[in-house]
């Protein structure tokens, strides 16, 4: 996309009053880059239909900075609420696309996060149906904010609930924790080191869709350990069910840049945010190949079983530790790092 064709370098209140700037932006970038039949008809909504039951999940993006390593606020904010929806038992379809924009955002950033939304929208198999911008004064946003809005229709072998937890089950999760949480620390101003740690921001609903496709309702739970981590998450679990969780930290995996850097700034990767990360709590009957199926994945190539639902300890998660001892994860007080996604 020429930039100098648009007439304009940076974003501006006009552009947000829905006379001719606002045209013009949403003609020549929004438009153009995710034209499809539903969003061409230029309507204030969309009209979809569904076989079944659906899926709908929303989510509001507002990480700073919005680039980083391994993406921008823009692909985020497709995986966000892609996997979202995904963990519900779901197969995303469309997304709706709001943006929340500063006055003074260079047009060739908002391009690029645009082109970003684009490329994860087809990767995740996806199409933007409806959507909105607004502008707002300068020093009153912080450049951009995004919000997305999934649609999926339910997959018809899915039984998610907590509720069909019981003891034995195991937990596995799909790969490294903690990339995306250090990655945008590695950016923070005053919080920078030497790093090529990425983040692990995709989407992760075509592997859902093959643990349901093969596994069906011996699939108990997904969930996605965005903010506030594994650790708070499994927590929440154990609450929901009251019953207790039971992990050995050896077998959680952890890249090891990643364990570095969360000790030389004092963090528990356990609450450390991911955006390309699940959890799945399975029947122990198909434990081996949940795991098989995970690994032989792009999505899950570093997957691991890492812990069990036990009667023991109720509503607590446990740990083995390293060296054999045993700690209680606790839920996450307060925010280890705010404005992570």
């Amino acid at each position: 996309m020429n930039i100098e064709n648009l007439g304009f370098e940076t974003i501006n209140l006009g552009h947000g009053s829905g006379g001719e700037l606002t045209r013009d932006l949403l003609d020549k970038v929004i438009f153009k880059t995710f034209s499809n039949p539903f969003l061409d008809q230029k309507h204030d909504g969309s009209i979809v239909k569904f076989e079944g039951e659906i899926a709908i999940s929303t989510d509001s993006f507002v990480i700073t900075p919005i680039f980083f390593k391994g993406g921008n606020i823009g692909g985020l904010a497709v995986h966000g609420t892609v996997n979202d929806v995904a963990m519900c038992g779901a197969i995303p379809k469309y997304l709706s696309l709001a943006f929340i924009i500063e006055e003074g955002l260079k047009v060739s950033e908002f391009i690029k996060i645009v082109q970003s939304i684009k490329r994860a929208a087809d990767e995740s198999g996806v199409l933007i149906i409806t959507g909105d911008t607004k502008v707002v004064e300068r020093g009153k946003g912080d450049k951009i904010f995004i919000n997305t809005t999934g649609f999926g229709e339910m997959h018809s072998k899915a039984n998610i609930s907590v509720h069909n937890i019981k003891e034995g089950d195991k937990i596995l999760v799909n790969g490294y924790i903690a990339q995306h949480g250090m990655a945008i620390m590695s950016e923070r101003e005053g919080l920078e080191f030497e790093s090529t740690i990425e983040s692990d921001s995709t989407n992760l609903n075509f592997l859902v869709k093959d643990l349901l496709d093969k596994f069906g309702n011996k699939i108990k739970l997904f969930r996605d350990p965005t903010r506030g981590g594994l650790g708070t998450v499994l927590h929440e679990i154990a609450n929901d069910i009251s019953k207790g969780v039971f992990l050995k930290e050896e077998f959680i995996p952890l890249e090891k840049q990643v364990a570095a850097a969360c000790e030389m700034l004092g963090l528990d990767p356990m609450y450390v945010a991911n955006e390309g990360v699940f959890l799945v709590v399975v029947d122990s009957s198909i434990e081996h190949e949940v795991l098989a199926l995970m690994r032989n994945h792009e999505k899950g190539k570093n997957a691991a079983l890492i812990g069990e639902i036990t009667n023991e300890h109720p509503n607590k998660v446990v740990m083995q530790s390293l060296i054999g001892g045993k700690r209680i994860v606790s839920p996450l007080i307060g925010e280890q790092l705010p404005r992570i996604c």
